[in-house]
């Protein structure tokens, strides 16, 4: 094939995803529906997902965990634990597909997931589970608390979760021994609903400084319009002060004593997001101490920020996973369906466990406590 027959090729494939993407931004602007109500709900869902490598071992602590909190509701019927099987990369290479779609169907009988770390193989096409889990379930708003109280830091960072980068991140074109492309999208309806959520949550929680963070002087038309329907958004938020930020510099400020616990909310695109929590979460005291919400209008899915640890697997030292990620992740469920008491109580418990007490300390080796011992002691704090 010459050179200009792979253009044309290419042309039209970038024209399918040019289509694809206008589709999915009018069926987000014609589809709006108010967020769930769980207060209204008889009964809640909560799917149960372990994923792979150490994600079955804390897994199974996080739902011990779950059943002391949440023994009432459960023995009630006002919550039902439902076990989700088959998002395995061994299920999910053999049909080639990066959420099998019988696994999908059962996943959206829930109202909520908790989900453990999953596996995406290096190259080839198969999409990371996570990518398609926040489009197909449009868990648009990526939320994660970090918290360093002796040094003034009380962070949240809301990442958008389905545009960006990871979008197309399969879907790239190339010719061969010559170049590739990859693509970067930011739309009006998905950059305003993330723009909201931050803005939302700094009003409802005594917040008064938002900081938009892109590469605006480079990525002129995404980071650009990014920043600019941000700034749109937060006209309508009176009190609250807009700082605009970019990525590299703030990479610096965060790891920089001086200033970084000026910042409170934290709004911006995917891929920077991504970077940047897994930063902040070091900070904290590594990425197993931090949880993650993905959340929607109609699902939310709750997890570990860090991956399935295949080392720690194939080292034969999955027991010694650190939970504390996870137990965090349910602590942020427990908020957002609306047991505000139980979640605070737990987490004033973790908070003990992790940072006050640490009677009980998980390194990841055998030196320190198994995923078991940890657990067993923050639910012996709970009984």
């Amino acid at each position: 094939m010459n050179e200009m027959a792979v253009v044309a090729d290419l042309t039209g494939q970038f024209r399918n995803l040019l289509m694809d993407q206008l589709s999915r931004v009018m069926e987000m602007e014609e589809n709006s529906r108010p967020p769930k109500n769980f207060r209204e709900l008889s009964r809640i869902t909560v799917g149960i997902c372990p994923g792979d490598g150490i994600g079955p071992i804390i897994m199974e602590q996080a739902e011990r965990l779950l059943r002391v909190v949440l023994r009432d509701e459960i023995s009630a019927g006002r919550i039902v634990l439902k076990p989700i099987e088959g998002l395995t990369i061994e299920n999910r290479l053999q049909k080639m597909e990066a959420v099998p779609e019988e696994v999908l169907e059962e996943i959206r009988k829930c109202d909520v997931l908790l989900k453990g770390p999953t596996t995406t193989p290096k190259g080839g096409s198969l999409e990371s589970a996570n990518v398609t889990l926040r489009r197909e379930l449009d868990l648009y708003a990526n939320v994660r608390p970090v918290s360093v109280p002796e040094e003034g830091i009380d962070w949240i960072f809301f990442r958008e979760n389905t545009e960006g980068e990871y979008v197309l991140g399969s879907k790239g074109v190339e010719v061969p021994g010559k170049l590739s492309f990859d693509f970067k999208v930011t739309t009006e309806p998905g950059t305003r609903r993330i723009a909201r959520k931050a803005f939302d949550y700094a009003r409802d929680n005594g917040k008064d400084k938002v900081a938009i963070v892109t590469k605006a002087n480079i990525m002129k038309k995404t980071d650009g319009n990014f920043s600019r329907i941000c700034h749109e958004v937060g006209l309508h938020y009176p009190g609250i002060e807009m700082e605009d930020w970019y990525i590299d510099i703030m990479t610096a400020n965060l790891v920089n004593p001086e200033i970084r616990s000026q910042f409170q909310v934290f709004v911006l695109p995917n891929l920077y997001g991504d970077i940047i929590t897994d930063e902040a979460a070091e900070i904290q005291g590594g990425v197993g101490t931090a949880g993650s919400a993905n959340i929607g209008d109609q699902y939310a899915m709750f997890e570990a920020i860090h991956g399935s640890a295949p080392r720690m697997i194939e080292d034969g030292l999955g027991d010694y996973a650190n939970p504390a990620s996870l137990f965090k992740a349910v602590v942020m469920m427990l908020r957002h369906i609306g047991f505000t008491a139980k979640a605070n109580g737990l987490e004033k418990i973790l908070e003990e466990c992790l940072e006050t007490e640490k009677s009980v300390v998980v390194t990841g080796f055998p030196e320190g406590a198994t995923c078991r011992e940890f657990a067993d002691y923050v639910i012996g704090k709970l009984d």
